[in-house]
């Protein structure tokens, strides 16, 4: 299996990419949120995570190769949760990862079905069943929410996450949590468990914390 891809950005669709590796040019399906960030990237180098799969039906004899790709391999992962759902083929996926992957997976998390009902195919009883489905299975995934830097600028560490969870049960926005979160672990980085951390939070949010 091809899990990586790197060449030529020769054409860009709005659903999928010609790239050129060698005297090889291989077509990449890719979703929207994609064809956004590679805009302005034909004919230059890129590198895609990829992924494949056959298309078509078996009792017919008629499948065909598709490769797909992804800016990175957490977008790969989110792929290959999010078609588990039922009624979500990799078509239908593809079409509807409209926005960035972290927005979806905050909506999933935050229970948001007016966001997953904007995006393309989902409508309301979809953006139910999504949210039935992977709540609680996307954290990793919406920790790094388009708009909130996280400590250190990476990947919310576990206990964040923890911490971010726990806050969210409370009542706190996902969004301002998270903020609340990087100015606390920056205050203070000793911290390293959820159990230290919220009540930090919730000190530097009363402004006792300095």
């Amino acid at each position: 299996m091809i899990v990586q891809l790197e060449g030529n950005l020769l054409k860009l669709g709005t659903d999928r990419a010609i790239i050129k590796t060698g005297q090889i040019a291989y077509e990449v399906m890719v979703p929207g949120y994609l064809v956004s960030v590679l805009a302005g990237r034909i004919g230059k180098d890129i590198s895609l995570c990829t992924m494949q799969y056959f298309e078509g039906n078996p009792a017919g004899g008629n499948l065909i190769p598709r490769m797909i790709g992804f800016g990175t391999e957490s977008e790969r992962e989110f792929f290959n949760k999010y078609t588990t759902v039922k009624g979500i083929g990799v078509r239908k996926a593809l079409r509807s990862l409209a926005i960035p992957i972290e927005t979806i997976a905050a909506a999933v998390e935050d229970g948001d079905e007016k966001t997953l009902q904007s995006l393309p195919e989902i409508g309301k009883r979809l953006a139910q069943q999504i949210i039935a489905e992977l709540k609680g299975k996307l954290k990793d995934f919406a920790a790094v929410h388009s708009g909130v830097s996280a400590p250190a600028g990476g990947k919310f560490d576990n206990y964040q996450i923890e911490a971010l969870e726990i806050l969210i049960a409370w009542g706190e926005k996902r969004n301002e949590a998270m903020e609340l979160i990087a100015l606390a672990c920056k205050k203070n980085p000793d911290i390293k468990t959820a159990e230290e951390l919220v009540p930090f939070v919730y000190k530097l949010k009363q402004g006792v914390a300095v």
